[in-house]
């Protein structure tokens, strides 16, 4: 697999026996006289497999923006400590390994100077109904604080797909800490630009029965929004105004 994300995922999806939707997109069926009723979202079997799930995990919110149950630290550290074995396979990735892994990065083209990249990347941005909602220069506060003077310049923009967002948040709620959309750009140490995301590659989904349970019309979302972040970066590297 190729992305590390995309690993944890599928490992989770062997945990469980049936691929479950959110109940809430999906249509209810009419009862029919003599037919038994089909298990509730509660009573359908979660897991089958040699990992014993938080109970949180198990705690689902069904209905929209309904928060799921609690994992502690010590339940996620534990689940953790079964499941990266299997995705460090031999190699034995280290955490950078999975930073990278978990990113999507651009050079920018040699000659562009770093407004130019951020420049181009907000008018792609325009262009495809991507709001900018927050920036960070970082930079800044690495000298202002830090006293570093030999930091590299460092600026993290947010946007935001406002319909997107919203049937996220509804099939998720904890998903808001994923919102909004993260676009950096940054100088490396040969003052070199890149420009990097979140890797929002959801292509693995379609591997798997049910998709996990994410609903087509919030898989085609995840979709277009990551074709729309790519589109900028791209944009933003290139220069293309």
């Amino acid at each position: 697999m190729k992305h590390i994300a995309s690993a944890f995922f599928i490992t989770l999806s062997a945990l469980t026996t049936t691929a479950l939707a959110n109940p809430y997109l999906v249509p209810a069926a009419p009862m029919v006289p003599g037919v038994a009723a089909a298990p509730t979202y509660s009573q359908m079997p979660r897991y089958a497999g040699p990992f014993q799930l938080p109970i949180g995990m198990n705690q689902k919110g069904t209905k929209p923006y309904e928060m799921s149950g609690i994992v502690t630290r010590e339940e996620k550290a534990k689940l953790m400590g079964q499941m990266i074995p299997m995705m460090s396979g031999a190699g034995r990735m280290d955490a950078k390994d999975m930073m990278i892994l978990m990113s999507t990065k651009y050079k920018a083209k040699a000659g562009l100077s770093f407004d130019d990249v951020v420049q181009s990347m907000e008018l792609r941005a325009n262009k495809l109904n991507m709001k900018r909602v927050g920036h960070n220069p970082m930079w800044k506060d690495f000298e202002a604080v830090l006293g570093d003077t030999t930091r590299p310049r460092i600026e993290v923009f947010h946007y935001c797909d406002i319909a997107a967002g919203r049937e996220v948040l509804k099939f998720a709620p904890e998903s808001i800490v994923y919102l909004p959309c993260r676009v950096a750009v940054m100088e490396d140490n040969q003052k070199q630009i890149w420009v990097l995301t979140l890797d929002w590659d959801t292509a693995w989904l379609s591997a798997i029965s049910g998709h996990m349970g994410v609903p087509d019309d919030l898989v085609k979302a995840a979709k277009d929004i990551r074709f729309k972040l790519d589109d900028m970066m791209q944009a933003a590297a290139t220069g293309d105004l």
